[in-house]
């Protein structure tokens, strides 16, 4: 009788061996999630394979990378060759999204606008209070409180930060001497930190006073006061899909597509300023089963994933920008050295 149990026990499991989906594991941008678990929804449930994603940020996808602990990483930034350790690695992109200012301003009657340089000030601590002269000159009807600014900031490693402080430094020249461009900072005393968009999203919904900056699909998610921004030509945006597309299509990326530079503080009255790009990173060379399916996933999404894009509150890629992406995975080879291709991978 025991040694049925056992047989028929080890049956079972062997039936719940077979029958455990594949598993794709990435890590990194937190801007990113939402339209990865949206796509990976819809792809578990007519392919069966099963994403987990950790949102740990830009930094951190790549580290994770690089140390073979995930199948692709996740960047909102084009890492450079210091980054990626001498490693050959293909970076492409996968959507377009935008970074927004947020503020926790009870009884606020109206959008709060501001400039790049503005916003500088605030975040390099120099400007303390809401009632500002500086924010009071941009925002002639509103009744601005009384009361101190409280910053809030990413903790780790985010491409957020890097498209943030790249428009900052675009229309701050003492930003961009005392500061840079970097994905993350040492802010100092005086400041909020959090780890990840949701992070920062959470401690600015319970600060009142607070500011901060996430993905635009944090803003909707959790209900945010977003602030009203001025862009290259003047005109004062709010951010949305609608402003992401407007500064894309005035950038280089859908006449070249070349997607290395940045996004932000692109010309015409609709865009928003601090538009970017998200991208993905798989190994060049040497990639196994893992790399297999990271490569399956993107390419259906790139085919099939339009949809579920707009629904995320993300921009989908130029044609031109996806034929240069598909190209670069085309490149991508198994152990043996043979390329993967992408027969039978968009079904």
């Amino acid at each position: 009788m025991a040694i049925r149990f056992l047989l028929l026990l080890s049956l079972a499991w062997s039936a719940c061996v077979a029958a455990a989906p594949d598993v794709l594991r990435g890590a990194g941008s937190s801007a990113a999630q939402p339209v990865y678990a949206a796509w990976a929804a819809a792809y578990a449930a007519t392919h069966g394979t099963v994403l987990e994603y950790d949102p740990a940020g830009s930094g951190a996808g790549i580290k994770k990378l690089l140390a073979a602990e995930v199948d692709f990483g996740a960047s909102d930034l084009v890492p450079d060759a210091a980054a990626l350790q001498g490693r050959d690695i293909v970076v492409v992109p996968t959507a377009v999204t935008g970074a927004v200012p947020v503020i926790n301003l009870p009884g606020l009657r109206g959008a709060l606008r501001l400039d790049g340089a503005t916003l500088a000030e605030i975040f390099a601590g120099r400007i303390r209070r809401w009632d500002d002269a500086a924010i009071r000159r941009l925002n002639p009807g509103l009744t601005l409180p009384e009361r101190a600014i409280e910053r809030v900031v990413r903790s780790d490693s985010s491409g957020t930060t890097w498209n943030f402080a790249d428009y900052l430094a675009k229309l701050s020249p003492r930003w961009r001497a005392e500061f840079g461009v970097a994905a993350r900072f040492d802010w100092g005393e005086g400041v909020i930190a959090a780890k990840g968009s949701g992070g920062v999203a959470e401690a600015v919904a319970r600060t009142p006073g607070a500011i901060g900056y996430v993905d635009y699909n944090y803003v909707v998610r959790h209900g945010l006061q977003a602030v009203t921004l001025q862009n290259r030509d003047g005109a004062f945006v709010q951010a949305g899909t609608d402003g992401f597309a407007a500064a894309l299509s005035a950038s280089p990326w859908p006449r070249s597509g070349d997607f290395t530079a940045t996004l932000t503080d692109q010309p015409g009255a609709r865009s928003w300023p601090i538009t970017m790009g998200t991208f993905i990173l798989v190994p060049r060379h040497g990639g196994g089963d893992g790399v297999r399916r990271a490569l399956a996933f993107f390419t259906w999404a790139y085919l099939h994933g339009d949809e579920l894009i707009r629904s995320s509150h993300f921009v989908r890629l130029p044609d031109r920008v996806q034929a240069k992406a598909f190209r670069s995975l085309a490149a991508v080879t198994d152990a043996n050295g043979t390329p993967i291709g992408f027969g039978g991978l968009a079904r």
